[in-house]
C-alpha cells in the first residue's frame, strides 16, 4: 500500500500518495531535442551528510539507517523518466563489489515492476542509455548492463590515458571526450548528449558531477530527500564541496512533501528545487 504524504508546498496543504508522486512531473516531456532536462537526486541528513567514510575500510557509503523504502521508490520514479542515466566509474566499482544496489535498470527491483510498464505506456525505450563519466577509465561493466543490452557511452577528459581509451574501444565501447582536462566537464557533456537528441538526463554521478552542472548552468532540477536525522562523523561527503557558488547556487523551492512513516523510523521531507531564473 502506498504511503500517504502531506504536501507543504505549493499551497494548499493536502494529502498525496507516495506512489506516482514524481511520475506526475513528466520529466521526459519537459526537455526537447537539443535542450535536455538535466536533473539530479540526493539523500541528505539534517547535518548535510550524503555519505560517511568507514574509518577501517576507508570506503564511503550511505549509512543504512538513512535509507528508506519510500526514498528508493521515488529515486526509481525519477530513473524511469530518463532516456539517459549519467553515472561514474566509482559507482560501477562499488556495484561490482556488492557495496551498492543496482539502480541502472528500470522495473527490475522488487515492487517497482510497474515502472517498466509505465515506461512502455509513455513510448520510451525499455531501458535508458548509460553514460559513464570517468577520468581513470578504470571500472568494470556490470553483468546486468550487458544482459539487457543497454547502450553504454564512456565519457572522459582530453587528458585521459590513450592506452585505456584504446582498450575500451577495442572492446566495442564508444568513448567521447567531454572536457579539456582529465575530468568530465558537465557543460561539454550535456552539449554532446544534446546533439544526440537525448531529452531527459538523470544524474547518478555524485557531488562532483552536480558541481560541474551547477557551475555551467546546466542543472534543471534538484530533488532532495532530507531525512530527519543528525548523522555526525568527522569524515563525510556532503552535497557540494568547492569554490563558493554565489548567485549560481541560488535555488527556488518548487515542491515539498512531508513523510512521517518512513521505514528509517524518522520522518523525511521530499523537496524539489529549480535554479533561480529557470
Amino acid at each position: 500500500m502506498s504511503s500517504r504524504l502531506l504536501r507543504l508546498q505549493p499551497a494548499p496543504h493536502a494529502e498525496h500518495d507516495l506512489h506516482g508522486l514524481y511520475l506526475a512531473h513528466e520529466l521526459h516531456r519537459l526537455g526537447a531535442p537539443g535542450r535536455p532536462l538535466v536533473y539530479g537526486n540526493f539523500l541528505t541528513s539534517l547535518d548535510g551528510r550524503i555519505a560517511v567514510t568507514n574509518p577501517v575500510t576507508r570506503e564511503s557509503a550511505v549509512p543504512e539507517h538513512m535509507s528508506s523504502d519510500n526514498d528508493l521508490r521515488l529515486l526509481l520514479e525519477l530513473q524511469a523518466q530518463a532516456d539517459c542515466l549519467i553515472t561514474h566509474g566509482g559507482y560501477l566499482r562499488s556495484l561490482a563489489a556488492g557495496r551498492l544496489g543496482n539502480v541502472l535498470q528500470v522495473g527490475v527491483q522488487a515492487g517497482a515492476e510497474d515502472l517498466a510498464e509505465w515506461r512502455r505506456e509513455q513510448g520510451l525505450e525499455p531501458q535508458p542509455d548509460i553514460v559513464v563519466a570517468s577520468a581513470s577509465l578504470d571500472f568494470p561493466i556490470p553483468q546486468p548492463l550487458q544482459e539487457l543490452g543497454q547502450r553504454i557511452i564512456i565519457a572522459t577528459g582530453a587528458d585521459a590515458d590513450p592506452a585505456r581509451v584504446d582498450t575500451w574501444e577495442r572492446r566495442g565501447m564508444e568513448v567521447i571526450v567531454a572536457g579539456d582536462s582529465s575530468m568530465v566537464d558537465g557543460d561539454a557533456l550535456v552539449s554532446i548528449l544534446a546533439r544526440r537528441r537525448y531529452q531527459s538526463l538523470y544524474l547518478l554521478a555524485g557531488p562532483l558531477m552536480l558541481a560541474t552542472m551547477i557551475h555551467s548552468g546546466r542543472l534543471s532540477r534538484l530533488y532532495l530527500t532530507i531525512t530527519h536525522q543528525i548523522i555526525g562523523g568527522t569524515d563525510f561527503t556532503t552535497l557540494y564541496h568547492g569554490p563558493q557558488l554565489r548567485l549560481a547556487g541560488r535555488l527556488d523551492l518548487r515542491s515539498l512533501y512531508a513523510d512521517s512513516v518512513a521505514t528509517t523510523g524518522s520522518g523525511q521531507w521530499y523537496a524539489m528545487f529549480e535554479p533561480r531564473g529557470a
